[in-house]
């Protein structure tokens, strides 16, 4: 994989210690957003509460679950696993997933000895037709420039505890390619069929700053 832009957890994890996510202060182009969102709001050309229903729905709905049904699919069909592994922009257009943002993919996968995690360093680049829209903290400079010089301590803010036996591999996306993680499948889903797997499927799990816990009985 010389050709994809990786960083690998080899340095210093230096840097403070500020959380990715939550409330931070709204950078400048998001302060120009909601100023122009209030000036329409006030001249009665939208509805505020629309359109963050509509961002929220792409954000955790509509985006994800089409990212769910690819991990799903690969996670119960070997073939389509080693397909998605080797050429994943070929592999997920055969689910009709495809266009802006997706048009050139790599999915990349989590084991018991490999955690990929994902970011963009220079914008916000992110895998609209499986992901959805990117979350405000993916886009935030605090979690873009942390999680490539302190990756483990980013992870452990949102959850996710690696033993040190793991190794940590950071993906930052450009403008030609966007990356994806396959998850490990929980434990104890042996038995459940596709759709089901994929409703156990989350956003973070496929950015890498979560872990999928095993289904509750």
């Amino acid at each position: 994989m010389s050709d994809h832009h990786r960083h690998d957890d080899d340095h210093d994890h230096a840097g403070d210690h500020h959380h990715p996510h939550g409330n931070r202060p709204l950078t400048d182009p998001e302060l120009r957003v909601k100023a122009l969102e209030q000036v329409l709001a006030e001249k009665g050309l939208i509805d505020p509460i629309a359109v963050d229903e509509l961002i929220d729905t792409y954000e955790t709905k509509v985006g994800p679950h089409n990212g769910a049904r690819v991990v799903a699919k690969a996670w119960t069909d070997r073939d389509y696993k080693q397909r998605l592994l080797s050429n994943g922009t070929a592999a997920i257009a055969e689910l009709g997933y495809s266009g802006i943002q997706g048009e050139d993919m790599v999915v990349v996968e989590n084991t018991d000895t490999v955690h990929n995690v994902l970011v963009c360093t220079l914008c916000s680049c992110y895998p609209w037709p499986t992901l959805g829209l990117p979350p405000a903290w993916y886009k935030a400079a605090p979690y873009r420039s942390r999680v490539i010089s302190d990756p483990r301590g980013v992870l452990k803010e949102f959850g996710v505890k690696l033993d040190e036996d793991v190794e940590v591999r950071v993906w930052d996306s450009t403008a030609e390619l966007r990356y994806m993680v396959l998850p490990q499948r929980p434990a104890g889903t042996e038995r459940m069929s596709e759709e089901e797997l994929a409703a156990l499927v989350t956003r973070d799990s496929m950015i890498g700053v979560a872990k999928l816990a095993p289904p509750k009985r």
